[in-house]
């Protein structure tokens, strides 16, 4: 009896410090991307660096048109993907029949997230750039990247929609609700940690995504703001690969000094809707 005891906590032991050591081999390699990153680029963050035009060819001035850029497009993305993607999991988790054809569309949705982003990218270019004629502008670029985020909004946001309870479900409609008012007001609610989880790693991917924008709506050097959705921009993706592959002479701090904000920017994002998410759980009945 002892020695099964004993056994069976050093296997314990052992299994738990072969998994620590794999999270910290794992861990390890990020935090020193992030702390070279750091290291590298901080020197070129200064107010001018945020704030200002670039000028010469981009190795003076900031990069404010690409931040500014950036931020448009990643705006744009989530008003077009956050209502689609939720309301096609709201049917698929909640109307649709369990079938062989809600079968397919499932297992469709999870290949469309496996694509190659610059095949979305020629997608956005033939739909939106020449057939509907957007041209290169930010609502090209918006629509091509909400394509591209749908299948992660929609599969995490089922997911989460089905973690709630069945019980949670009877009991609203047995008390009189109506099945839109029970999804509504219990399961949407009490799915919300989930469904935040695939919007932010969605809108995460299309913020630092290059090959999509990159047919359909940022242009190389645009010292000045984007009036409206029609106009081109510069983003912070494809800003950096300018940069660090087509400027002669680029300053090594401004290439790392630039990675460093869209770092800060992605991080940033996932700080709020970690904030967000943590409130939602807190709130939640199971």
């Amino acid at each position: 009896m002892n020695r099964s005891f004993t056994r069976a906590r050093l296997q314990e032991m052992l299994g738990n410090n072969l998994l620590r050591l794999i999270t910290f081999l794992t861990v390890l390699p990020v935090v020193a991307i992030i702390v070279y990153i750091v290291i590298k680029g901080a020197p070129a963050i200064t107010w001018e660096f945020l704030t200002q035009m670039p000028r010469s060819g981009m190795r003076e001035g900031g990069v404010w048109p690409a931040i500014v850029g950036t931020f448009y497009l990643t705006l744009g993305t989530a008003v077009f993907s956050v209502p689609l993607g939720v309301a096609a999991a709201i049917y698929i988790a909640e109307y649709a029949p369990d079938n062989a054809w809600t079968r397919l569309i499932r297992i469709t949705i999870i290949n469309l997230a496996g694509i190659p982003s610059v095949v979305y990218g020629l997608f956005g270019l033939g739909l939106f750039v020449l057939f509907l004629n957007f041209g290169t502008s930010i609502l090209a670029a918006s629509m091509t990247l909400s394509i591209m985020t749908l299948p992660v909004i929609i599969s995490t946001a089922e997911e989460a929609m089905r973690s709630v309870p069945q019980s949670f479900r009877t009991v609203s409609i047995s008390l009189g609700a109506t099945r839109w008012q029970t999804i509504w007001r219990i399961v949407l609610p009490q799915a919300l940690p989930g469904i935040l989880t695939g919007v932010i790693l969605g809108l995460e991917r299309a913020a630092g995504e290059t090959a999509p924008i990159l047919f359909t709506g940022v242009t190389f050097f645009l010292p000045r703001l984007p009036a409206s959705l029609l106009d081109s921009t510069m983003a912070l993706p494809y800003h950096i690969f300018v940069i660090s592959t087509s400027v002669p002479g680029m300053p090594v701090k401004i290439q790392y000094g630039t990675v460093l904000v869209l770092l800060v920017f992605v991080l940033g994002m996932n700080l709020i809707a970690t904030f967000i998410r943590q409130r939602a759980r807190a709130r939640r009945m199971w």
